[in-house]
């Protein structure tokens, strides 16, 4: 008997870090879902969320919940946006200082099509290039062999550009600079520094409150109907999972990596799931309402199982990141939050909304870094796995 509370508890600490309750539900393919309005008792940020931004990016509370709210109508009316541009749609970002969201349109757009993306709130900017001709400029860059020093690229909406990232030091290498020419003779490119080249984040086995198979510690993402989702490098289809009691949790049921990087776990032996990013008792705990996608320039914080909690800003969708052993895994999503080995799988959410699994990254939670993540909506679709929402 008490062995069992035990694991109920456990689990209420393990999947804690992106778990969620069937209150409600959002299905499988809800990427697209309209914004979800929170009544005046459903707060989209719990206190501990709030901190944590308030530290990462130096804002007030007033600040941060000004913020979130703006971040909030973005989201929600980035689709109509969308749509009303239609094949003129070149991309769509947050801008942090005006508080709105910028949609971007070929010059030629008809002024009809204007006057319908303003009319949903967003701002308008003309580019040369489409959403559509920049996505196959980057998937013709995906064809080519990456040597070690090309990190990532992808297509930059607000330059309207593939931007490929090159390790610092490597740019003058000959398979760099090979690399580099044929991507400029595919795509119009523009080339960025970056301090070291990107890694998974998976650790060897350490205290805290984690998930562990084998000698790989992982962190979890969300809780679905049956089980939670996490990263693909964690693990592989068949292999056993254990809790931080090292009690038998399930089986990773589905697992994808390279190329993906994304899996899902079942989960019984008396353990259960709950609606929550687990604020690691220090900070509150963050409710989970559903997974609409915050655009580039949104603020984002994770949750992990070595470094907790962190913020930052969404800065790409849809890169491709060449990891240092050599894996490459397409449409991740990087931002400028930190990460460390063992957060691997941990939950990415801005404001009461699930966003991704923690992939890998480059540098620390001391001098900073970038950090990529599994979007959690392609996992659901995957899988046809049904998020649980509070």
């Amino acid at each position: 008997m008490r062995r069992s509370r035990l694991r109920h508890l456990g689990l209420a600490g393990l999947l804690v870090l992106g778990s969620l309750t069937a209150v409600g539900t959002l299905p499988a393919s809800a990427a697209d879902a309209p914004a979800h309005s929170p009544s005046s008792s459903e707060q989209p940020a719990s206190a501990g969320l709030l901190d944590a931004m308030q530290r990462d990016f130096g804002l007030t509370r007033a600040e941060a919940e000004d913020r979130l709210a703006a971040e909030r109508e973005a989201t929600g009316i980035e689709p109509a946006a969308r749509r009303a541009a239609g094949k003129a749609f070149g991309g769509s970002w947050f801008d942090a200082d005006a508080g709105r969201l910028t949609v971007a349109v070929t010059s030629d757009a008809t002024p009809s099509a204007l006057r319908a993306v303003r009319a949903t709130g967003a701002q308008a900017r003309t580019v040369e290039h489409s959403a559509q001709q920049l996505d196959a400029a980057k998937a013709r860059v995906d064809r080519l062999d990456a040597p070690a020093g090309v990190s990532s690229w992808r297509a930059d909406r607000a330059t309207n550009k593939v931007v490929v990232d090159v390790v610092a030091g490597e740019r003058a290498d000959n398979d760099v600079q090979s690399f580099l020419k044929q991507a400029r003779a595919t795509a119009r490119v523009t080339v960025r520094t970056v301090p070291s080249a990107p890694q998974t984040f998976a650790a060897g086995t350490v205290g805290g409150d984690p998930y562990y198979t084998g000698n790989v510690r992982c962190s979890i993402g969300f809780s679905v109907h049956g089980g939670f989702v996490t990263a693909g490098h964690c693990g592989r289809a068949g292999a056993g999972v254990s809790g931080w009691d090292r009690s038998y949790i399930g089986t990773f049921q589905g697992s994808s990596f390279p190329d993906n990087d994304y899996a899902w776990v079942s989960v019984g032996s008396g353990w259960w799931t709950v609606p929550v990013v687990l604020g690691w008792g220090t900070v509150s705990d963050q409710l989970v309402r559903g997974s609409n996608v915050a655009p580039v320039g949104a603020s984002i914080c994770r949750s992990g199982s070595t470094t907790h909690w962190h913020c930052g800003t969404v800065l790409a969708h849809n890169e491709t990141v060449n990891y240092s052993d050599g894996s490459v895994v397409h449409q991740l999503t990087k931002t400028s939050v930190c990460a460390e080995g063992g957060d691997s799988g941990g939950s990415f959410i801005s404001g009461d909304q699930a966003q991704g699994v923690t992939s890998g990254g480059w540098g620390n939670c001391s001098s900073g870094g970038e950090t990529w993540f599994q979007p959690v909506n392609e996992i659901l679709n995957r899988y046809g796995l049904t998020l649980h929402t509070a």
